[in-house]
């Protein structure tokens, strides 16, 4: 992942440090690797959203851990040029700017080693559509919901997770997510 970190230029990769902050301080539901990676693949950088993502878990974790332990700036930047000597100097910079400006901001659960990790629900997206034929059937003329749910895992990192329904499937779906908006509102 150093090596990664060595390709990306340096205001990309504090726009990943300030989104994993606010992620942190639970300001955005999670960070967008695709759409960074996308941009700084325009900019001519050749690096996959795997190995984006990869890095935004790392600092992820590097920022909690530091907030965990209460760190100073100066306690983060020499224990990181401690553990890792071949970080370049460009991304030390980035880090101990952000943490130096935001670190203290990270709210730090006292029970979050207990609790359970979970994704967030961030969004969803529905289209209908009819299936007019295919390579075994002439005329379906079969309509069909096509559902995407964008979520948060708890690291950040937002997936896109899509399926299709039947129309008896969705309008269940939409009875049941009305019914959890009725009982969320109970509560």
């Amino acid at each position: 992942a150093v090596e990664k970190i060595n390709l990306i230029p340096q205001d990309f990769f504090a726009e990943l440090c300030e989104q994993i902050i606010q992620h942190l301080n639970h300001k955005i539901p999670g960070v967008n690797t695709a759409e960074l990676c996308q941009r700084i693949q325009t900019s001519g950088i050749e690096i996959g959203v795997g190995d984006l993502a990869k890095i935004a878990n790392i600092v992820s974790f590097l920022f909690s851990t530091a907030a965990r332990n209460s760190l100073s700036t100066e306690e983060l930047v020499t224990t990181l040029g401690n553990a890792v000597s071949s970080l370049p100097k460009h991304a030390l910079q980035v880090i101990r700017h952000v943490w130096n400006e935001q670190g203290k901001s990270i709210s730090v659960l006292e029970d979050a080693g207990n609790m359970a990790t979970v994704g967030q629900f961030v969004d969803i997206k529905w289209k209908l559509g009819v299936a007019m034929s295919s390579d075994a059937c002439r005329s379906l003329k079969y309509p069909y919901v096509t559902v995407t749910l964008t979520v948060a895992d708890p690291s950040g990192q937002l997936t896109d997770k899509t399926f299709e329904m039947t129309i008896p499937q969705f309008k269940n779906f939409f009875r049941q997510f009305k019914e959890v908006a009725a009982v969320l509102e109970t509560v």
